[in-house]
């Protein structure tokens, strides 16, 4: 076949050159052959309207034709083939050809508004590169694209990779542009690698722990799944899991330490439905693109909405640390599977030891003590945007939210509330945030609030409402806290110590977020693509310890 047996196909099926003819689309139509695992698309544009580049035509030939036989793919125009290692900044006439390993949605963590959608692709040397959707062009191209499939682009822009959370190495980005040609590239003569992986182990996430650095990938057996041990009346329970959205694996690789891995949404639902597909019980786990975090002072790994799951036999890592592990089961049980990691339990003079110990981090402690009394002189709680939960900012005649970029939102009560609290030994003063606060008292602060206005029915707006009951009761009793340790702390600029959960009694500390809790959400919240909902609730208390804290470090200076 050639490509005069081919009917030009345009954006625009009635448009026609001055002289009559039929405009002629810039890449040459593909016809399908409904091979498995080949997408039925043709050579796709997203340029809707016909128009003049360098002379040559570029238009969309996102036209539904009837294959006519054979799956041959006629060359492009642009016979120059760049490969990623040679994509600079800018735009790109070239023609790009690749193995899309990977796709999914970039959205904002806070918003959950769909900014785009984010490749992982390689090319014929197995260079890894990511690619980019925008909003706007999705329809176009996302429906012609299926992973594994090999694809040829010409017409795209090198733009400048994020700098967080970023899954390849290049520090360019593929982003699709409005004249950008895609189609399907069938040259079985070419080979195209299927994937690559970058591994981390247990030091080089050490040393990247909170960083929002590169996201690198994990590989390792499984010791735990939802605290459950690892046998053949494992049952995962779907419900729960529908519910939390998440699920936990404690995971080792060769006789390393033990770390927890949380898999968050589509990683977990790939997880549950990977395992009863698997039959028995998978051994070996490997997540790409996973974030190191430190949860209550310990190492643990989570999923990202560009994670993907692969167990035993799926891909050559997993096979190759298998065939290990069938040769070192004595060296992967050295440490035992009920041995995980949990907040480490101090006491008040111990954590101000630490906070002054050379080299210490940012981490979160165990810590019991006894409430002496509530810290006046400043509010017991402050007005939120009732989205965001930032501190909203009073205008002319409503409350605005900088973060949200709104002029008028609604207004929530959220505890901001300092304690003085002892032990044995020493005192403390301990900051309540958010659900900290409500865990404390049992009580939301926007019902204590609303509570005394209507009481107090003839009060202005502006009336500051005095210490609740609510939080005196709680004078003299004791509880355990996770408590942060915060940058502020390290460096001196305050010693009020953020709690981040109150634990009930006699029970343990949390397996899971020790962060989650809180919702207080200050500061500006990072709306990069790859950042899922597992970022947000993170980023929440990080950033409300961190407000607090500059607010309690001005008022020090101003005496």
């Amino acid at each position: 076949m050639n490509s005069s047996s081919i009917p030009p196909v345009s954006g625009d099926p009635n448009s026609t050159k001055p002289n009559g003819k039929g405009r002629v689309s810039s890449a040459d139509q593909i016809i399908c052959s409904g091979q498995a695992g080949v997408p039925s698309a043709k050579a796709v544009s997203g340029d809707d309207t016909p128009k003049k580049s360098n002379g040559k035509g570029v238009f969309c030939s996102d036209v539904k034709q009837k294959p006519r036989g054979g799956s041959g793919v006629v060359s492009a125009k642009n016979d120059k083939v760049l490969f990623f290692r040679d994509v600079k900044f800018g735009p790109h006439e070239s023609e790009l050809r690749f193995r899309l390993i990977h796709l999914w949605e970039a959205r904002n963590a806070l918003t959950k508004t769909l900014m785009g959608v984010e490749l992982l692709m390689i090319d014929e040397q197995g260079t890894v590169i990511q690619g980019f959707i925008p909003p706007g062009r999705i329809d176009t191209y996302l429906r012609h694209l299926i992973v594994g499939s090999v694809y040829r682009l010409t017409n795209f822009y090198g733009s400048k990779s994020k700098v967080v959370y970023r899954v390849a190495d290049p520090n360019v980005t593929i982003t699709f542009s409005w004249n950008s040609v895609l189609s399907v590239f069938d040259n079985s003569s070419v080979l195209f690698p299927e994937d690559r992986f970058r591994f981390y182990g247990y030091e080089e996430f050490e040393a990247a722990c909170d960083q929002k650095g590169d996201l690198y990938d994990y590989v390792g057996h499984i010791k735990l799944v939802n605290e459950q041990a690892l046998n053949d009346s494992l049952v995962l329970d779907e419900d729960e899991i529908a519910f939390t959205r998440r699920i936990l694996v404690h995971v080792q690789t060769h006789d390393g330490p033990v770390m927890k891995l949380y898999l968050w949404d589509k990683a977990a639902t790939d997880f549950c439905v990977k395992f009863k597909a698997h039959g028995s019980p998978p051994s070996v786990l490997l997540v790409t693109t996973v974030n190191p975090k430190r949860f209550g002072g310990a190492l643990s790994l989570s999923s990202l909405s560009s994670s993907r799951v692969f167990f035993d036999l799926d891909v050559q890592p997993t096979r190759d640390y298998l065939t290990w592990l069938g040769s070192n089961t004595d060296v992967a049980n050295r440490v035992n599977a009920d041995i995980v990691t949990k907040a480490e339990t101090v006491t008040i003079g111990e954590l101000f030891s630490y906070i002054k110990q050379e080299g210490a981090k940012v981490a979160w402690f165990e810590c019991t003590a006894t409430i002496d009394n509530v810290v006046h002189g400043s509010a017991w709680y402050y007005i939120a945007c009732g989205g965001c939960k930032t501190k909203a900012t009073k205008g002319a005649t409503t409350l605005m939210c900088k973060k949200c970029g709104k002029a008028e939102v609604a207004g929530v009560a959220e505890y901001l509330t300092k304690l003085s609290v002892y032990d044995n030994n020493d005192h403390a003063i301990f900051v309540f945030l958010g659900d900290a606060g409500r865990e404390l008292t049992g009580k939301k602060a926007s019902e204590l609030v609303e509570n005394y206005f209507e009481v107090n029915e003839s009060v202005g707006d502006d009336h500051v409402i005095p210490v609740p009951q609510a939080l005196i009761d709680t004078i003299g009793q004791t509880h355990k806290f996770i408590v942060k340790v915060s940058d502020h702390n390290l460096t001196g600029k305050t010693q009020s110590l953020t709690v981040t959960k109150v634990l009930p009694p006699e029970a343990p500390a949390p397996e899971g977020s020790l962060e989650e809790n809180n919702t207080l959400q200050l500061g500006n919240l990072e709306d990069e693509p790859s950042i899922g909902s597992e970022e947000s609730a993170d980023e929440k208390v990080k950033r409300s310890s961190d407000m607090i804290e500059q607010e309690n470090a001005k008022r020090s200076k101003s005496g």
